[in-house]
């Protein structure tokens, strides 16, 4: 309700604003112009984010050098940190890069938007913009109507850069007019009481904007038509930069734990950067000067000083920020702690959250993850609780014999309330997030076949808990009733579920993965023949009596049942395990 009436108020100013100076009306134009540009190219370089700049990225954090060069190239390249920031969110979200690496990346593009200034200030303000703007736009609108991703992608990138040149000369033209009627330069304050005052000014009008780049471009113009003092426009500079982590903070508040920390780092980052930059204000005024001097800038090019002048401080708060990484990733995780579970509470997805679907790629990992989480530990607990086992017997090296004889007390599991509890839930996320991926994301034939094969792996797990309930039943059965050869029965079923589950647990952690999956293959082979034959040892106790009707019809039933787990239990092993590689080729 506030955010509205803010919103609402802002929008009453700037009307009144543009009904008493209809000079202001060209400035808000650029501005406005210029902000467009910047969301198409946005929109433009995002088209070409699934293929190499999501590897470049993914690669380039193993070590925080790397993440802070790539951050800083990336951001320059396609002139949006906010791009790069939804990448580094979704990638951590989808637990492909490091809370560490996300923190270079972030921290390298705070220097790589640095390079809009630069666009702005050696480039925008010394030629005739519009007059490259023009053809860009036209060209951009052409291409952007084409059917192909990458020729529309193209065309949003020509046609941005098209509006950020128009909205800076637009912005231009206007304090060129403005200055006729109104000099700001009157309301120029010096020394420290100045430099707060301007700081306060720009941290405001990058909340307005929501853009530190656009507040940038808007005091470059203002500075290069004189109508704002150059120590001023430095005070705001830096102002920008603090403005541009509330927007940050508000962005946050509705995103997950990754967003929240990363952007609890910008705010850091920015902050000191910030202060830094205003306790030393003048001395790297100063510095500024000596630099300019010996790379023949201008004594009175103050735009391009200024661009320095941004750089250099952003640059200063990384180099001061890089020692403090570690701990400031140990205070993140500290701050921002992932919800702890109440046990008694129904289990919720450990993977997936809004953020992962900004790409097909963290998207389809963060999908198989949570599939594989769900199938090594709450399908394997259910299947070995299930048949009266305990995990870690079955995960032993303990032989399957005595794993069996040890076992004989019933645990008393409820398979429905396991069911219930630990699988609905997050079986259903994975379906609706994998549907979500299919129909709002662009997928290609190997992604779109993953997606499928995930849906299936999900729909054999739910088989297996609805198989393992009957099978409970009856094994509670056999080891109350009063019939040694109904339980002997019921512990060879055991046994062979327990070297299926042997087997499984070793595929899905030795290195030596391929002598297991050989093994699955005969297992399941055997299991696929069985399910059509008769069992002979059930056949002999019927024809001498020795079990009720039934207890025959109990193992009849639990003999197909059996081999129908097993068939199901390594199937879905096989497109988890077996195909990762290949789920994730395209990913």
């Amino acid at each position: 309700m506030v955010k509205r009436s803010i919103f609402f108020g802002l929008l009453i100013v700037l009307g009144v604003l543009l009904y008493l100076n209809p000079n202001f009306k060209t400035i808000s134009a650029g501005v406005s112009i210029l902000l467009f540009g910047m969301i198409m190219l946005e929109e433009g370089f995002r088209v070409f984010t699934k293929g190499p700049l999501q590897t470049i990225l993914k690669k380039a954090t193993n070590k925080l050098y790397k993440s802070i060069s790539v951050g800083a190239f990336v951001t320059a390249l396609i002139q949006s940190s906010s791009l790069v920031s939804v990448i580094t969110i979704s990638f951590i979200s989808a637990g492909l890069i490091s809370l560490g690496g996300g923190l270079g990346l972030i921290f390298g593009a705070n220097i790589g938007t640095t390079t809009t200034a630069w666009l702005v200030a050696g480039f925008g303000l010394k030629i005739k913009i519009s007059a490259l703007a023009m053809p860009m736009l036209v060209f951009g609108i052409i291409f952007s109507f084409q059917k192909k991703e990458a020729l529309k992608g193209l065309g949003n990138v020509l046609a941005g850069l098209g509006f950020f040149f128009l909205g800076i000369h637009y912005m231009k033209e206007g304090f060129d007019v403005f200055k006729d009627y109104i000099d700001l330069t009157q309301y120029a304050v010096s020394g420290y009481l100045g430099v707060v005052i301007y700081t306060g000014l720009g941290i405001i009008i990058t909340t307005i904007l929501q853009s530190s780049s656009a507040t940038l471009a808007l005091i470059l113009t203002a500075l290069s038509a004189g109508q704002i003092e150059y120590e001023n426009a430095l005070a705001l500079a830096i102002g920008a930069n603090i403005g541009t982590t509330i927007t940050a903070v508000l962005g946050s508040l509705g995103a997950n734990i990754a967003g929240r920390r990363l952007a609890g780092a910008h705010l850091i980052f920015n902050l000191t950067t910030g202060i830094v930059a205003l306790a030393i204000i003048f001395p790297l005024a100063r510095f500024v000067n000596i630099i300019s001097e010996l790379v023949h800038i201008a004594a009175t090019d103050y735009t391009l000083k200024l661009a320095m002048f941004h750089t250099i401080f952003n640059i200063l708060g990384v180099i001061l920020m890089i020692p403090f990484v570690g701990k400031l990733e140990k205070l993140l995780l500290k701050v921002f702690k992932e919800q702890a579970a109440d046990k008694k509470a129904i289990d919720e997805p450990k993977y997936l959250n809004e953020a992962i679907l900004s790409f097909p790629s963290t998207a389809i990992s963060s999908l198989i993850k949570e599939s594989q989480y769900l199938y090594k530990n709450t399908i394997f607990e259910i299947v070995t609780h299930g048949l009266n086992l305990h995990r870690e017997d079955v995960k032993s090296d303990l032989k399957i014999k005595e794993v069996i004889k040890k076992s004989t007390e019933d645990m008393n599991i409820d398979v429905d309330e396991l069911y219930y509890s630990k699988v609905k839930t997050i079986y259903g996320e994975i379906i609706r997030y994998a549907t979500t991926t299919q129909n709002d994301l662009k997928l290609n034939k190997k992604q779109h076949q993953s997606i499928i094969d995930i849906k299936i792996a999900n729909r054999k797990m739910v088989e297996i808990v609805k198989i393992v309930r009957e099978i409970n039943k009856n094994i509670k059965l056999s080891l109350h009733a009063d019939s040694k050869h109904l339980l002997k029965e019921y512990n060879e079923y055991r046994k062979k579920l327990t070297k299926v589950l042997r087997v499984i647990y070793l595929f899905r952690t030795e290195e030596d993965s391929k002598k297991y999956a050989l093994k699955l293959k005969e297992l399941k082979k055997e299991a696929k023949e069985n399910i059509r034959l008769s069992n002979k040892s059930i056949d002999k106790l019927i024809r001498k009596n020795l079990i009720t009707t039934e207890m025959a019809s109990s193992l009849f039933n639990d003999f197909a049942n059996v081999n129908d787990v097993i068939k199901k239990l390594i199937e879905v092993a096989e497109l988890l395990y077996g195909k990762t590689d290949s789920l994730l080729e395209e990913s």
